[in-house]
């Protein structure tokens, strides 16, 4: 009784489930809490099931039929270990309804446990009607189902009782007395034939099993028993109908379940109750029901996702920031660069140039090319700040890719401004000494890793904050950035993952978003090509290929995604460099299991074994290595000492090796074409031509097959990004995958509901502009701050 009246959305299911491997077999997809079960979606629905008489059964269809319980059996099973309940029904009342002929079938159930077997027998006997839905079959040229879905149906009148005698022991030891799931064949054909929610599993927990424990959850919210099996239980247990009628339970539900969207927006966009929209997405009483109720939760999504984004912005709005108006030091860098900057890059400078002049701060997302020339913008705008008197603080994700911008900015400046180095791997004297430059507030550059987010980095006249690759950043990061310095810094966001424009407008409408498109002169398009790993005639070409690069001075890398062969499960470690691998649903169906992915000590020994390779030194490179081994091998390979990389994708981001003109990706199905475009970005950095290979194992004819060809017949980051969105539905375009972080949008499509979300947008803005704080409106306040704190990748703007 205390778990009924005591649970809210808070709740960890673990007070609230007696089966500690269900627990656990959830905990592993996420689910931890009530909440979180309620938000667990089913990714589709069943159609509804027909109802059909034993004698109209078809293999391999499910069908539903109410039939009269003949007799049944309880057997060991000698060849394995269990037990068998076989139920002998036939179906008279139905086969009468249709003018058929009445047939019989077997209903069959197995299980290891006895208390199982015992525990479905009890609920049964001889003259019971039920309700049966399953997949018809047939064993011993005898019809069968094999643990169909049963609902008990009450009868019209009690059994009699059985006559006893008028002194000592009962005749006949009394029957327990039965408790029926429905009250009539009309009803329980009702529920039996309605469309059931299809949840993502995995081996140790079914759909099944998914929506019995969120079955559980909404009766414990609503106030009910959820073991409870009496008529009026098992029909209320359909939260569609319950929260439309049941009046106690609605309120409770109500309740329980808040509603976030204000009252006049919901009723304006036509939209369910919370509650309600929950009870009908995982109880559909019809397939329009469950289409109306996820459209609910994900207008619900976008509205909250825009409340934050309007908020953030309105907060940097009306912050101070240092007005950088010097630009003598940032154009003196310009006129020295060797070569001419490209009409974007200028425009982009320009823009970024008049911002930082102002003193209130910036917020502009740099979208570019991979090789588009972001970094030049990044230094034209550090050195606008470092020549107005101020510090300039770039922060980079990968120690290599700190560690090159600190070589490269170093020899591009000459000496004319101070350039410091601060990465967690530097000795304690050198880096006591660059956070001593830093926290004296001298006009200089400070090109960091993760060491700018920590406490004892303090730089108070930082008046420009840039992070490269913006996903791999959350909020709280660049809030720790602002508190750095006495004013809020201004910050600019680049990011080389492809963002559609329609969606890059939609999610990042109140920030200054550049676009940088053309690649500066010298520059050739890279060719791809899709490698079938079955085709051992086009693996040896490409690897003769290689070698003929290699022996042409070039570089070569080679990825995997994993880093050991052995690595358990599916997926790859969570290390450092783990790539952000499709799941199942989106790869799509296969004929067969899929194999185990490549590793990198795998390929290693197999390309040193090939004829191709004989004489050629390689190296390898993951994220277990550390820094000082990164350094080294990285060397190595630009000084052509070991010409060949076996890597993970740690070199994903900004790896620079102009020399690099071959990059062969293994597994290239199992990745999304946006981390697919950023690792062929790799080469061609150096104006060679270059090739890129995509080694697939992916069947013909499947999404994974066709994504493929969509990467090697396109360069243009934004429509790889538009094509990888569609075909993966609700994608991470924006980083949600990629940073490991928890997102609370998962209906939320980028490009499909670029409408709603626009719509939502507006809807926000005539929101706050009467509410600017939320303070009238509780429960919003709360899922903006709920979704701050779970999707800061999405607020580049806060």
């Amino acid at each position: 009784m205390d778990r009924m009246t005591n649970t809210t959305v808070d709740t960890p299911l673990a007070a609230l489930l007696t089966n500690k491997r269900r627990v656990s077999a959830l905990k592993a997809l996420g689910v931890l809490t009530v909440a979180d079960a309620l938000t667990y979606y089913p990714f589709r629905v069943t159609d509804p099931v027909p109802v059909r008489a034993l004698a109209e059964a078809r293999f391999g269809e499910k069908m539903a039929c109410a039939v009269d319980v003949r007799a049944l059996r309880v057997t060991p099973m000698n060849a394995r270990r269990g037990y068998r309940l076989e139920v002998l029904v036939d179906d008279a009342p139905t086969a009468a309804s249709r003018a058929m002929q009445p047939r019989t079938a077997a209903l069959v159930f197995f299980s290891h446990r006895k208390s199982y077997v015992d525990w479905m027998a009890s609920r049964l006997r001889a003259g019971l009607q039920l309700v049966i839905s399953g997949d018809p079959s047939t064993f011993n040229d005898r019809l069968q189902f094999t643990h169909p879905d049963i609902l008990t149906v009450a009868p019209a009148e009690p059994p009699a009782a059985e006559p006893q005698l008028a002194f000592g022991e009962p005749a006949v030891q009394p029957q327990p007395r039965l408790r029926y799931d429905v009250d009539s064949v009309a009803q329980g054909l009702a529920r039996a034939t309605r469309p059931r929610p299809v949840y993502h599993a995995n081996s140790r927990i079914s759909s099944e099993h998914i929506h019995e424990t969120i079955d559980q959850v909404l009766r414990l919210l609503a106030g009910e028993d959820p073991f409870a099996a009496s008529p009026v239980i098992a029909d209320s247990a359909q939260f569609g109908e319950q929260f439309a009628l049941g009046e106690a339970a609605r309120a409770r539900l109500a309740e329980q379940i808040p509603d976030v969207l204000p009252e006049p927006v919901r009723t304006a966009k036509h939209l369910m109750h919370r509650a309600q929209a929950f009870c009908a997405i995982h109880e559909p009483q019809s397939v329009a029901d469950f289409k109306r109720a996820i459209e609910t939760m994900r207008y619900e999504e976008a509205f909250v996702c825009q409340c934050a984004l309007l908020m953030a912005r309105g907060r940097a709005a009306t912050s101070n920031a240092y007005a950088c108006a010097d630009v003598q030091l940032r154009d003196g860098y310009i006129e020295r660069l060797p070569f001419a900057l490209t009409n974007g890059q200028r425009e982009v400078i320009d823009a970024i140039g008049t911002d930082m002049g102002r003193a209130h701060p910036m917020q502009r997302l740099l979208q570019g090319e991979v090789g588009s020339g972001k970094t030049v913008v990044a230094v034209a705008a550090m050195l606008q700040a470092v020549g107005s008197g101020h510090q300039a603080v770039l922060v980079a994700p990968t120690q290599v890719l700190a560690e090159q911008h600190f070589h490269s900015i170093s020899a591009s400046v000459g000496g004319r401004v101070p350039v410091h180095l601060l990465t967690g791997g530097m000795k304690l004297a050198a880096r006591r000494k660059v956070l001593a430059v830093a926290a004296s507030g001298e006009p200089c550059i400070v090109v960091a890793t993760h060491a700018a987010f920590s406490k004892s980095f303090q730089a108070p006249n930082l008046a420009l904050a840039v992070i490269d690759e913006q996903h791999r950043f959350g909020v709280e990061q660049r809030e720790a950035l602002r508190a750095k310095s006495e004013r809020d810094p201004h910050l600019l966001v680049m990011t080389a993952t492809p963002i559609p424009r329609t969606a890059a407008m939609t999610w990042f409408g109140d920030l200054d978003i550049s676009w940088l498109t053309e690649l500066p002169g010298g520059r050739k398009p890279i060719r791809t090509f899709v490698i079938p790993e079955a085709d051992a005639h086009m693996m040896a070409d490409m690897f003769w290929h290689i070698r003929r690069r290699i022996d042409e001075g070039e570089r070569a890398y080679i990825i995997c995604p994993r880093i050991e062969p052995d690595e358990a499960g599916d997926e790859p470690a969570g290390e450092p460099d783990t790539p952000e691998l499709l799941d199942d649903a989106a790869l799509g169906e296969s004929a067969e299991p899929r194999p185990p992915l490549h590793a990198v000590v795998e390929i290693a020994e197999r390309l040193q074994s090939l004829p191709q390779f004989r004489g050629v030194r390689l190296c390898t490179l993951t994220g277990r290595d550390d820094d000082a081994a990164k350094a080294r091998i990285m060397a190595d390979f630009e000084s052509g000492a070991t010409p060949v990389m076996v890597a993970t994708t740690v070199v994903e981001v900004g790896v620079d090796v102009p020399q690099a003109s071959c990059i062969t990706i293994f597994d290239a199905d199992r990745y999304g074409l946006s981390q697919l475009h950023q690792l062929r970005g790799r080469v061609g950095r150096g104006g060679t031509d270059s090739w890129a290979f995509l080694v697939s194992r992916a069947e013909p004819g499947t999404v994974a097959q066709e994504r493929l060809e969509v990467i090697a017949g396109s360069l243009d980051g934004a429509e790889i990004a538009s094509r990888d969105l569609e075909l993966r539905g609700a994608g991470d375009v924006l980083g949600d995958a990629q940073s490991g972080g928890k997102s609370s949008l998962k209906l939320l499509r980028v490009v499909q509901d670029a409408r709603m979300i626009a719509d939502a947008r507006a809807s926000a803005q005539e929101l706050l502009a009467h509410d600017p704080d939320l303070a009238g409106h509780v429960q919003l306040a709360g899922a903006v701050l709920d979704f701050t704190r779970g999707n800061e990748q999405y607020l580049t703007s806060n």
